[in-house]
């Protein structure tokens, strides 16, 4: 039977896994809606801000207008006169050395995440990192590109490109090229994954930790029949 002090602590405990996570995610959408504000805001006419007229300042009001101004960007950009303003401007850039490098570079990552023809990561897998025995979660890409392709050995057709995050900051790993045939991919969602990733194992995809158990021991039962 639990003692007074014991129902305290879990009482206690179970309000902190309740409030924690709203709490953490209120402060983080504060803080964006501020950053955008003070970044958005400056660039206005006063008399089209609404604390310029009212007596208590709007939040969100700069993203609001952010978000519309994207918009309205990608609109206008969708039809020939602005892609015509567009391919205009990227040429002037493409003949800045420094600046050139540094926009193609950000549009290819901007392009890879937010694009809808974009190739981001899809798949989840398993690769037998860092030794024999020991698999890692990795995410896969697109197969290697024509520059990489042919210094691959083999048929490059059968390679494909991995990316194995580091734990708990999944934005920070390896990436390497591997053989299709060295990659277990799993059912599990990216997010899923990236959540097991950040969690150190402790969140684990929903009814599936017996699927990746499963999956695990038949890759090393597929290894260990390999000849030597």
């Amino acid at each position: 039977m639990l003692t007074p002090g014991r129902r305290l602590r879990n009482y206690f405990l179970t309000g902190l896994v309740v409030a924690g996570p709203l709490a953490i995610t209120a402060y983080i959408t504060w803080w964006f809606i501020n950053l955008v504000d003070g970044w958005v805001k400056p660039l206005l006419p006063a008399v089209y801000r609404p604390d310029g007229f009212l007596p208590f300042d709007v939040p969100g009001f700069g993203l609001v207008v952010a978000v519309l101004g994207l918009t309205l960007l990608g609109f206008l950009t969708a039809n020939l006169v602005g892609r015509s303003m567009l391919e205009i401007g990227e040429g002037m850039l493409g003949r800045m050395p420094v600046v050139r490098g540094l926009y193609k570079g950000t549009k290819q990552i901007f392009q890879t995440v937010f694009s809808e023809s974009g190739s981001s990561f899809r798949t989840v897998g398993l690769v037998e990192f860092p030794s024999k025995g020991m698999w890692s979660l990795v995410f896969l890409s697109t197969p290697p590109g024509e520059g990489v392709a042919h210094h691959l050995p083999g048929d490059a057709a059968e390679y494909v490109s991995v990316f194995l995050p580091c734990t708990p900051n999944p934005t920070t790993g390896f990436f390497f090229y591997l053989p299709r045939r060295e990659v277990i991919e799993l059912t599990i969602s990216v997010d899923e994954g990236a959540k097991l990733i950040m969690s150190a194992g402790l969140i684990q995809p929903e009814a599936r930790q017996a699927q990746m158990a499963d999956l695990a021991q038949r890759a090393r039962a597929v290894r260990e029949a390999e000849p030597a």
